[in-house]
């Protein structure tokens, strides 16, 4: 979602749940302050509802915390290393923690010693967050801001800035950088992308899982166009040499005036996200077509040809991009269904460009689109299309989509007229000769030669030889 950029507003009390309140007022009465920390401020000071809210308490001790907690609902200490409480509360998770401090004692993401105490002062409990705009407090008792380390001038001016040097303990803050940039429209701070530039020996210590959660974050922002600029500013592009190699592959300028392969996917990328919270789309499908824009192009690094007239063409990109995607996605650990189904939908993005819509090309182009569909496909085509300057004046493959809808086949290829059961029926037993025949089936299907069963029988009559019908017992 698109975000208004006004963080020197008051925090909407509206905006806070009264259980939220409730918890605040208890842990006051029992002795302790109790802060919103971390992102629900940075989202309150937007004015969008936070997802999940976590409290840090000052002034209680651990049992004393546990205690009062325990008063209100059901409560489990989650990260006892980390002083972290679960506490359930009218159907709401509400996390719950002290005060720590965090210090390296190795390589990696996780080679960490953590201290909590309750009586830390927020200046240095708060030098362990990553970005400035993730550091401020809000006391919702008193509606009291903290902000130590400027978040809000951050946030007015869409900076992307490191609290402390600490940031430069953790290897995976160059990749949250790029999923805040993309979700905020942010700009990395230069001197963050400092210390993000020497982290990048620290890359291999990444879990795999922790990669792909925060590539999967970029997928689900408003802009993530930003948190690509970011990952190159970091100097972290490098990492993802598939993207890196867009940066310097040339495009001709009669279809593509906005230059590079990687100023094309930039836009194309930001315009996906735009048709996918248009569409509405589901987490799931939202992720394949913001990968598939971002790799959709990536073949023309392989093919790209410069010719003595000046002109600029890339000659089977689309298949070649195919072997990069696959690549970039094992690089960024995300599930093989993923390249599944990206795969047909990298392949055929040009498809539109190349015939016209009828019921024969729409059956075929939905088989061969498969697992994926003629819906999400027509969507990629409109992105890739709206990419570049100027942008189409209606939808490229819409023609292709509403033909495709009339059909019953925007979600799914036709189904098979001509099964096993048929053949079984018609006296064909299962084997090779049975395989063959339903494949051929089905490719006269595509072709329109029957619809319907009575249609396809008749089709069978003139296929089938008699000595391939077993005989009767």
């Amino acid at each position: 979602m698109q975000v208004k950029h006004d963080p020197f507003r008051a925090i909407d009390p509206l905006l806070l749940p009264a259980d939220l309140l409730q918890l605040c007022r208890h842990l006051a009465a029992s002795g302790g302050r109790a802060w919103l920390v971390g992102g629900c401020v940075r989202d309150l000071l937007l004015g969008i509802p936070p997802h999940d809210y976590d409290v840090e308490v000052y002034g209680l001790h651990e049992s004393a915390l546990t205690t009062a907690l325990q008063q209100l609902g059901r409560c489990e200490q989650v990260g006892r290393q980390f002083g972290v409480h679960k506490l359930w509360l009218h159907g709401r998770t509400i996390d719950v923690a002290l005060p720590r401090t965090e210090v390296k004692q190795g390589e990696g993401h996780r080679a960490f010693s953590v201290q909590s105490d309750p009586f830390l002062t927020p200046e240095i409990a708060s030098l362990r967050r990553d970005f400035t705009i993730n550091a401020m407090m809000y006391d919702p008792i008193h509606a009291h801001l903290l902000d130590l380390h400027g978040g809000q001038s951050d946030l007015a001016s869409r900076t992307l800035r490191h609290v402390s040097a600490a940031f430069g303990e953790d290897p995976l803050r160059p990749l949250r950088a790029m999923q805040f940039a993309a979700r905020f429209s942010m700009r990395l701070a230069a001197e963050t992308g400092v210390i993000c530039r020497a982290l990048i020996d620290e890359a291999t210590t990444l879990p795999g899982s922790r990669i792909r959660e925060e590539w999967m974050k970029w997928c689900h922002a408003a802009t993530p166009s930003y948190g690509l600029r970011a990952l190159r500013e970091s100097g972290w592009l490098a990492l993802y040499p598939e993207l890196f190699a867009l940066t310097d592959c040339p495009q001709d300028p009669r279809w593509h005036p906005e230059g590079s392969v990687w100023k094309h996917t930039l836009q194309v990328v930001d315009q996906a996200a735009r048709i996918a919270d248009r569409q509405g789309l589901d987490r799931h499908a939202r992720e394949q077509l913001l990968i598939a824009a971002l790799c959709h192009d990536m073949g023309k690094v392989d093919t790209t040809i410069r010719h003595d007239n000046g002109r600029i063409s890339s000659p089977g990109h689309n298949l070649q991009s195919l072997t990069r995607a696959g690549s970039f996605l094992r690089r960024i650990d995300f599930p093989k269904e993923m390249e599944a189904y990206i795969s047909p939908l990298i392949r055929e993005h040009m498809t539109h460009m190349h015939g016209i819509a009828s019921e024969k090309s729409v059956r075929r182009l939905a088989f061969r689109l498969q697992p994926a569909n003629i819906e999400l496909w027509e969507m990629l085509v409109e992105a890739d299309a709206s990419g570049r300057f100027p942008a189409p004046p209606s939808r490229p493959a819409q023609e292709w989509l509403q033909l495709a809808i009339t059909m019953q086949q925007h979600h799914h290829p036709v189904r098979r007229v001509i099964t096993g059961r048929v053949l079984i029926d018609c006296g064909i037993e299962p084997g090779p000769a049975m395989g063959a025949l339903l494949a051929k089936a089905y490719e006269a299907q595509l072709n329109g030669d029957f619809f319907d069963i009575d249609s396809a029988r008749t089709w069978l009559a003139r296929e089938i030889p008699p000595e391939a019908v077993a005989p009767s017992s």
